[in-house]
């Protein structure tokens, strides 16, 4: 193959500009002798004989032969042709004009957009246009499987080639370029953060939110609960055996912390649906003072296969106070409460972590359970925002191995690793735990009481609660201390009973096929409107939207 001539620095014309000057009876009879071209060679393909064909072969030998489009020869005569040549070595090979042609091409794509920044539409036009002539050829040759002849390409990369001069005269040069498509790239990247940013906070005030029909839920509950005093009888006239049970450690403890009605029946009713043997539950149910009356209106309306129920709210726990839970004792501290209640405070700090709901009580009440329920041996906690489809009996015979917490770990990814909750760059941190360490999820835990008591967690979450009064060993929430007072504790489960990520990313069908509890963790709750749909269902399934009162404030 020969080598390039060099090509002329100085532009030309652009064909249509040379053709358009050319007298209008030149141009006519050019495109007549064209058309007469493309005849002639198209009756000439059309009469070539099969080159795939044997010479000594009839060409008439059988009717199917006789009839055989000459289209159809020229497509396998062209099918050996791509097979023979390797585009891939035509491809690397610097001196094929192939080759060229794509550099050529590639680089002024690029002036392209750097031209139409400039806002030299023009120039960008032409660069455009010629862009296209060069693809034009290679899309000839790759359709005919045939290499790109010097006598096709010249005028292309001539023309080119001076397109590509002149966008060096106008300082459209490489480091220039490359330094105007970073700030491009910066820019764009600027741009998303700031959505991703204000994505991040309407969706956390969403989530904060209370919807409306849960409003509306509470306050009709409320009203029933004091307009009848039947209801009032059935909770306060508790049968003894109702008292046994609740002390009785050869049933299934369950505990929820909520002020969410909605969903906590929805723990429960999964629960019992799911159960062999629902009459061997108990839940330990804690609300705060707004929801209590309403809480014991729903389950004295309600029966659950025959679990029993027991609701207490926060404020009696008299023995919460300030000068026993470190959290109590900073919420007291105008600083704090400043920043996290009117939401003046450090601005660089992700709204997710100045949410009040890191400082509520009902968040943090998890630490306290072995003082809540002092008779109580085992206990599996769970989330307000879980559904339970399996039955949930063989947590309670699973062995801890001396452990104080079954969970199931979260360290498959670096994110949930203990860097990622906690600061590391703190030298208490740094001295005490390993950054690597797993992670593990709060939302579905079997507590040994009993080793709870003897190893003192209560006490080892007080003194990392102190000590983080400024907030430098973490941001507010219940999980990183949580993973400093029982770091060592913690029996690993296998992952089919607890499923997370049903409230923020995607999950494996399989995977939630499988689970035992399924989580909504994130900020898409299920009761939301910006809850996942694809996964509301599994919710919605416990839900008995053919209840009055559901019927009244949940309009579907």
């Amino acid at each position: 193959m020969r080598g390039r001539r060099p090509f002329l620095d100085q532009r030309r014309p652009s064909f249509k500009r040379r053709w358009q000057q050319r007298p209008w009876w030149v141009r006519l009879a050019l495109s007549l002798l064209l058309a007469l071209a493309c005849v002639l060679l198209l009756a000439v393909l059309l009469g070539s004989p099969d080159p795939g064909a044997s010479p000594s072969t009839p060409t008439a030998s059988s009717g199917s032969e006789a009839t055989s489009s000459p289209l159809l020869r020229q497509r396998s005569y062209l099918e050996g042709i791509t097979d023979a040549l390797n585009m891939t070595d035509e491809m690397l090979n610097a001196r094929s004009f192939s080759r060229q042609l794509m550099d050529q091409i590639y680089l002024a794509k690029t002036y392209v957009v750097v031209a139409k920044e400039a806002n030299n539409l023009q120039f960008a036009a032409e660069l455009s246009a010629q862009v296209r002539q060069a693809q034009s050829i290679l899309a000839h040759a790759a359709a005919h499987g045939s290499m790109v002849m010097e006598q096709e390409a010249e005028n292309a990369i001539r023309d080119m080639s001076v397109l590509l001069f002149q966008a060096q005269q106008l300082r459209y040069d490489s480091g220039i370029t490359i330094m105007k498509l970073k700030g491009q790239i910066q820019t764009l990247e600027e741009k998303s953060k700031a959505e991703a940013e204000k994505s991040t906070k309407y969706g956390q005030i969403a989530a904060e939110e209370l919807p409306k029909g849960l409003y509306c839920l509470g306050v009709r509950l409320t009203m029933e609960w004091f307009k009848s005093s039947e209801l009032q009888r059935k909770f306060s006239d508790r049968s003894p055996a109702v008292q046994i049970n609740l002390r009785d450690n050869s049933l299934n403890h369950f505990c929820v912390f909520s002020d969410n009605i909605l969903a906590v029946s929805v723990v429960v009713n999964s629960t019992a649906i799911n159960s062999k043997h629902p009459e061997k539950i108990v839940f330990h149910l804690v609300t705060d003072e707004l929801n209590y009356a309403p809480m014991k209106a729903w389950f004295a309306m309600n029966d659950y296969r025959g679990v029993t129920v027991e609701i207490q709210k926060v404020e009696d726990f008299t023995w919460l106070n300030a000068s026993y839970v470190p959290v109590l004792k900073q919420l007291q501290n105008a600083a704090t409460q400043k920043f996290y209640f009117s939401g003046s405070g450090n601005r660089g700090t992700p709204i997710k972590f100045r949410n009040p709901k890191y400082l509520s009580m009902l968040n943090h009440l998890r630490f306290y359970i072995p003082e809540i329920y002092p008779e109580l041996q085992k206990v599996v906690f769970l989330d307000d925002d879980i559904v339970v489809q399996k039955d949930l009996s063989e947590l309670f015979t699973i062995s801890l191995n001396g452990n104080v917490m079954g969970a199931v770990e979260t360290c498959m990814e670096t994110f949930h690793r203990f860097h990622k909750y906690l600061n590391h760059s703190h030298p208490l941190i740094r001295a005490h735990f390993d950054p690597d360490a797993c992670g593990w999820a709060f939302g579905m835990n079997v507590l040994d009481l009993i080793e709870w008591r003897n190893k003192n967690v209560t006490g080892i979450y007080h003194y990392w609660q102190e000590r983080n009064a400024d907030h430098t060993l973490w941001k507010l929430g219940s999980l990183p201390p949580g993973l400093l007072a029982f770091y060592g504790l913690v029996e690993a489960l296998d992952p089919k009973w607890h499923v997370l990520g049903l409230g923020y990313t995607t999950v494996d069908p399989a995977t939630i096929k499988e689970g035992a509890v399924l989580h909504y963790n994130g900020n898409m709750k299920p009761w939301l409107k910006i809850g996942m749909d694809k996964y509301k269902s599994f919710w919605d399934s416990y839900v008995d939207y053919s209840h009055p009162l559901i019927q009244q404030c949940f309009m579907r």
